[in-house]
């Protein structure tokens, strides 16, 4: 394959197999030579390969042995393995809060309040600036209850959103749920206020989906779905399918599935996966039923992180596993060697890799 004149293929068909390559091998490759390294600047490239990547779904799990150790980032792809990555380059101790599209959203643990947005895979970050300080606090304990990004490929911003219930200082907390959006055009935070009487898990506060500009968070009863839209900073509710109902050994989780909305429904011996076939009308259709009789031990423990129509990634205390939808086979993929504090799936996240400046 020559890179001057007279090169053995179309400028296209270098660009389809460029699109194909990870981000890592994407950047050497800009240094072969001066035809590619234009090819790859342009933007109709960069277009290409986001929409390669976002049907590659990911796992990224935080792994640490201790509470003072240095955390371990491992990536988890289907087609390429494990891999390890490191957030040295923000230069803080952080934890993953949200993941959106190659973005993580990330907050400082020894200083409250200080947020990063950053592409590990290209190691560019922005620092968040701080919100105007005032009377009112997170509660119960200055936390916020949900962090959710939004990253837009095609418009190639991003929003960082903050929100929990708020209590004035020297009050009581009085059910205001005030939410802080930023925007990455302007630089600037605004503010939402709204009553809310919702909780959430763990899970359900890890697990925020964002897809038709707006973001989503199933609620800690699983009675619906909690949706902040960002084009007019409006918070409304999203009905789940009637079969859905959790209780005496069923739990649901919510995930993306190609661009869309998915609930997936554990119980004892199944696994459900329902999509939102039609967002508007709140159509729920069940697309796949999987027995979980080979992982039967696992069931209690197994929690479902990222999805695309071909498979299925879950982790454990100690695995994360790949179910292939179409040939019906379980994978372990990756197992914690040396133990960890935490579950692997308390820190799991979706994530694709993609070419994003959060700069």
């Amino acid at each position: 394959m020559k890179c001057q004149g007279g090169g053995s293929f179309p400028d296209e068909v270098v660009i389809q197999i460029l699109s194909r390559l990870p981000i890592k091998s994407l950047f050497r490759a800009r240094t072969v030579c001066k035809l590619w390294h234009r090819l790859l600047s342009e933007d109709y490239f960069v277009r290409l390969y986001n929409e390669e990547s976002v049907r590659n779904s990911m796992v990224v799990v935080e792994v640490s042995e201790s509470l003072d150790s240095v955390p371990t980032f491992i990536c988890v792809d289907r087609s390429r393995g494990v891999s390890e990555f490191s957030l040295d380059f923000l230069n803080d101790r952080v934890k993953v809060r949200a993941s959106c599209n190659g973005l993580l959203c990330c907050s400082s643990i020894p200083d409250k309040g200080v947020h990063y947005v950053c592409n590990p895979v290209t190691r560019e970050f922005r620092l968040i600036p701080r919100r105007e300080r005032s009377m009112n606090r997170f509660h119960p304990d200055g936390e916020p209850t949900l962090v959710g990004l939004a990253c837009d490929l095609h418009a190639r911003t991003f929003s960082v959103v903050l929100a929990g219930y708020h209590r004035t200082f020297g009050h009581r907390p009085d059910g205001t749920f005030i939410c802080f959006v930023y925007d990455s055009g302007s630089n600037k935070w605004r503010r939402i206020v709204s009553f809310q009487d919702d909780h959430f898990t763990h899970m359900s506060r890890n697990q925020v989906v964002f897809v038709n500009g707006a973001l989503h968070w199933l609620t800690g009863s699983s009675s619906y779905v909690l949706v902040l839209d960002l084009r007019y900073d409006v918070w409304r509710k999203m009905s789940l399918p009637e079969q859905v109902s959790c209780g005496a050994g069923t739990r649901a989780y919510l995930l993306e599935l190609d661009g869309g909305l998915s609930i997936i429904q554990i119980s004892e011996g199944w696994m459900i996966i329902w999509a939102l076939k039609d967002y508007e009308m709140e159509n729920w259709q069940v697309v796949d039923k999987i027995s979980l009789r080979c992982i039967r031990g696992l069931v209690p423990g197994i929690f479902p992180i990222s999805q695309t129509s071909e498979y299925l990634f879950l982790a454990t205390h100690k695995q994360v596993l790949v179910y292939q939808r179409k040939s019906r086979v379980w994978k372990e993929m990756y197992s914690v060697k040396n133990g960890s504090m935490l579950p692997l799936w308390f820190s799991a996240h979706a994530f694709r890799s993609t070419i994003f400046s959060c700069k």
